[in-house]
């Protein structure tokens, strides 16, 4: 009996201390400016580092509240869910990805789409989620994008994208590379309607949503520090042969190249919005002048740019 015990399987019950006792409990390194903030700080800024302003992500719900006035935003589409059109293997199958996604999240998809106030303006605004499959672009959000600016030409509303995301999603292959095509083509007719367009990029927005609309916008407002880029610094280094410049990608390197228009901290990203939609709507009589001036020469060299 004693040596049946010896040789036995059964594994001794160890005790796991599921919480740290010690003074370092919820405090984390900065992965900028590596100091240490408390993870309180950062929910009661935004979470955004105190010490460097660096912007964490934020889930949709916090990005909702932020921009949205509070209780106005109506969410659409909510029913369009995935399938697996190829029936693709790679580890797992695409179904069980999903699913494994849809039960983190508790949606259905990768967008949240409908429409809210801004200050008081209505709009029609659709959010990526990265932590939904990091954002990818598979054919539910394009088709939900499709149909927000669709509703938006049809109410005459301004149309609101906010991207982070990884890019297209690779399972399903062509079928997600053809929503770049055609949400361009629906911000296209947006356009000819003569309705505005902002696009606010975020850490990170790459891939084929960079390659589409994320960039399309009437004006393009970026967060502090985001990597926007088709490829990620490694996969272009590995491929020129040559090392990138410092902070390349980054929303302060793209602004001075005119990939973007402004760039606006999470405090003030709201304002912003709010007044970049007033211009944009001819709502003129509340900015001076020469503030006028300045965003309608702003305007002009967007759209020729597009």
């Amino acid at each position: 009996m004693g040596i049946m015990r010896l040789f036995s399987k059964q594994k001794p019950k160890i005790k796991v201390q599921s919480s740290k006792r010690d003074g370092f409990s919820g405090w984390i390194k900065c992965s900028d400016c590596q100091e240490m903030v408390h993870a309180t700080e950062l929910k009661e800024n935004l979470n955004r580092c105190p010490k460097c302003d660096f912007h964490y992500r934020i889930n949709v719900n916090q990005r909702i509240d932020l921009l949205c006035d509070k209780e106005s935003f109506n969410e659409m589409w909510t029913e369009l869910s995935p399938t697996d059109p190829l029936s693709f293997v790679d580890k797992e199958p695409y179904t069980k990805r999903i699913q494994a996604a849809q039960e983190k999240v508790k949606r259905k998809d990768a967008v949240v789409t409908g429409e809210a106030l801004v200050d008081g303006q209505k709009v029609a605004i659709g959010i990526l989620d990265f932590s939904f499959m990091a954002g990818s672009m598979g054919s539910v959000v394009g088709e939900k994008l499709t149909r927000l600016i669709e509703y938006a030409i049809q109410k005459r509303l301004p149309v609101v994208i906010v991207s982070s995301s990884g890019g297209a999603r690779m399972q399903e292959s062509t079928l997600s590379l053809m929503q770049m095509a055609k949400v361009s083509a629906a911000l296209a007719k947006l356009s000819d309607h003569k309705l505005p367009y902002i696009s606010i990029l975020t850490n990170p927005t790459t891939g084929g949503v960079t390659a589409s609309f994320a960039s399309l916008g009437d004006i393009n407002i970026a967060e502090p520090k985001a990597l926007i880029a088709f490829a990620g610094p490694r996969v272009v280094e590995q491929t020129i042969g040559e090392k990138l410049p410092s902070g390349a990608q980054r929303s302060e390197f793209l602004i001075e190249r005119g990939m973007i228009d402004c760039i606006a901290t999470r405090s003030e990203l709201k304002s912003k919005l709010s007044f970049f939609l007033r211009m944009l709507t001819k709502e003129t009589n509340l900015v001076s002048p020469v503030t006028k001036q300045k965003l309608e020469t702003l305007i002009e060299a967007a759209a020729t740019v597009h």
